[in-house]
């Protein structure tokens, strides 16, 4: 399962996205950029790849960004053997366990320190 979101910083924006294995609730990739664009998330998802060396037809789980929807996006999880299974619009709750994890990182992490 994936999200992405974004952190006000001193020096501005900065947008993490997180791969999260849906099973162990284990965050297993993740980037940030000064950008918002799909090579972040595309690089949180390298790391995950990289960490646990997926088999064929593990289930990628995205929300409705349109980081998720273009043609590096699908030719990666093309390359990889990856099913992608996108998230229905205006179905907020598809995407529960990633933005509870967004919530927590915000919450316990970024806001006390600002």
């Amino acid at each position: 399962m994936t999200d992405i979101t974004y952190i006000c910083t001193y020096e501005g924006w900065l947008y993490l996205a997180a791969v999260m294995d849906l099973y162990s609730r284990q965050i297993i990739g993740w980037a940030t950029r000064s950008t918002m664009t799909s090579s972040v998330v595309l690089q949180a998802l390298l790391a995950a790849v990289w960490k646990r060396k997926p088999g064929p037809g593990v289930m990628v789980h995205l929300d409705q960004n349109s980081q998720f929807a273009n043609d590096d996006w699908k030719s990666f999880l093309q390359v990889h053997h990856m099913v992608c299974e996108m998230s229905g619009r205006g179905k907020c709750h598809d995407n529960a366990v990633a933005e509870s994890f967004v919530s927590a990182v915000k919450n316990e992490r970024i806001n006390p320190r600002i």
